[in-house]
């Protein structure tokens, strides 16, 4: 190698060090994740792999809620493709989310993952698409029907299905996987109310079911194009390799069971006006509307639900049930509440509350339950991390500059373990602090602090529907079974999209013992009589307080 060479490598090597230097110094957050020549901060990513959302969040504690790193300190990538944006402060949020929400688009990248999945639906859409399908999809979760469809579909699997599995595990003495059970649970209820047939996985056995298995695969699939740069999986979905392999047969199986779903269900609408029997699903919904929507349309709408509405709420009951069992006087505060409404709504004799699941008027007067269920999703959101693409230069309320086609990403678990948002406790399990100073009413926070159903336009148009399958779950396990984890199991975070256990929640069911909770609110024979006739207000009050 001769001398002009090696001094050529020298200056290039040199001229690489003052760019990385000023790079690093440009970026927003001096206390972020450590930047490496060239590598950027993927050495960080990779060593705290196995827990990437406290990570970030300690991060962003050391930075005031916002930094910029570099997946790789590269000059031609990092003003761009390589930089991201990372923040959990309320003032962002709001900006990307609502004030210039056609700048932050889901973007390329996220299409490209789920495109063979979900296609053109309402969560990998942008635009006009997105828009024309949004307002479609309002109209309908906005009727009193679809709501009451949801509740006849949680209630039917509670009383048929999830609370004979769970007695069953009582009397045998042996754990459940309580996690795979809620899956389960929640993938039937969102499959009949998105295209009204009900796949059974949650049933005695718990069978295998084909669509179920094939949409899981399909979804795991897709979720590891992440990891790849975009041309690599292209090149292997090319070549049908590996997981991009998986993912072409998967397809095949939605898309014949979709298939076989929309013509069938073609069909029954129209006998439907000849004494059919009558669909409210979601599915049949849009088929009756007077557009004519394609069959591609009719399907992506049904999977897009099902992809939102199914881990969504069955990973927050795992993390609330868990929490439950770390708080006993929670679980008290809780079983005070069911109980004191029950003896309103249904009388003294505990034998014909477990009847039935409570109905809809109970199940919206559980205040407490839902100020734990919305707790348990500040501090384990079902999806802790988002992302979106910039379309222009911006510069964001705390004054960091985003350059266009760099990406920024919210952190929606960070936002909710924040002290500047939430206050010196705001690690501790706290349902009181969604409560009014009496303890009569929830209070909902402002949306951009407590983002776990999305906020602005994307605000989760099933937040509702949500609240009331989690509420009706909890209650009929609460009212029935005291849970225990069982002795070795460890409860840790699984680093994917939505928030799992790594390893399930294995817990032992004992039986309830109501006998101390009704003691507590009115004792028995005439004082329970009195707390009837004189309302549950002031004996739930003063415990709750």
């Amino acid at each position: 190698m001769d001398v002009s060479t090696v001094v050529m490598i020298l200056a290039f090597v040199a001229a690489y060090f003052v760019w990385f230097r000023s790079i690093t110094r440009s970026l927003k957050g001096p206390k972020g994740p450590r930047l490496w020549p060239v590598l950027g901060s993927l050495p960080g990513l990779i060593e705290n792999n196995s827990r990437m959302h406290e990570w970030i969040a300690e991060n962003l504690r050391a930075c005031g809620g916002t930094y910029q790193t570099c997946i790789f300190a590269v000059p031609f990538l990092a003003r761009k493709q390589g930089l991201v944006t990372v923040t959990c402060d309320p003032k962002n949020l709001e900006h990307i989310l609502k004030v210039r929400f056609d700048n932050y688009p889901k973007g390329p990248t996220w299409q490209a993952v789920f495109h063979d999945l979900l296609g053109q639906g309402i969560f990998n859409s942008d635009g006009d698409t997105w828009l024309f399908q949004r307002k479609t999809a309002a109209l309908e979760f906005t009727t009193r029907t679809l709501r009451q469809a949801m509740a006849r579909w949680v209630s039917r699997a509670i009383r048929d299905r999830f609370c004979p599995i769970l007695k069953t595990a009582q009397l045998e003495g042996k754990p459940v996987d309580l996690q795979d059970l809620l899956l389960r649970l929640t993938f039937d209820n969102i499959c009949g109310l998105a295209f009204g047939k009900d796949p059974q996985t949650l049933s005695p056995g718990l069978p295998e079911n084909g669509f179920a298995l094939a949409f899981d695969r399909a979804t795991e699939a897709s979720l590891q194009r992440f990891i790849l740069p975009e041309f690599i999986w292209k090149f292997k979905k090319w070549l049908r390799l590996g997981m991009e392999l998986n993912l072409s047969h998967s397809l095949k199986h939605v898309d014949d069971y979709m298939t076989n779903i929309i013509n069938t269900r073609k069909l029954e609408l129209v006998s439907q006006h000849d004494g059919g029997s009558l669909h409210d699903d979601l599915l049949s919904r849009f088929m009756k509307k007077k557009e004519s929507y394609t069959d591609e349309f009719l399907q992506h709408v049904a999977l897009n639900f099902i992809l939102a509405g199914r881990d969504t709420s069955s990973v927050a009951l795992s993390w609330f049930f868990w929490l439950v069992t770390l708080n006993p006087k929670v679980e008290e505060k809780l079983l005070i509440e069911l109980c004191s409404i029950l003896i309103q709504s249904r009388g003294c004799d505990t034998s014909k509350w477990l009847d039935e699941p409570l109905v809809f008027e109970e199940v919206d007067r559980l205040i407490y339950l839902k100020a734990a269920l919305s707790e348990t999703l500040r501090l384990y959101p079902s999806v802790p991390e988002d992302s979106k693409h910039v379309i222009a230069d911006d510069v964001l309320p705390d004054g960091t500059f985003v350059p266009a086609g760099s990406n920024i990403t919210y952190s929606i678990y960070s936002t909710g373990r924040m002290e500047f948002i939430w206050g010196d406790d705001c690690l501790e399990f706290k349902p009181e602090r969604w409560l009014s100073e009496d303890g009569k009413k929830f209070e909902a926070r402002d949306q951009y602090q407590f983002v776990a159903f999305n906020a602005g336009p994307r605000i989760c148009l099933g937040k509702d529907l949500a609240y009331l399958q989690m509420k009706s779950i909890a209650a009929a396990v609460l009212l029935r079974h005291r849970l225990v984890v069982a002795a070795g199991h460890k409860v840790e975070q699984k680093m994917s999209l939505t928030l799992f256990m790594k390893d399930g929640l294995k817990v032992n069911v004992q039986a309830r013992e109501l006998g101390p909770i009704l003691d507590k609110i009115g004792g028995t024979g005439k004082a329970r009589e009195g707390l009837i006739t004189n309302g549950i207000s002031h004996a739930h009050v003063e415990v709750i307080n």
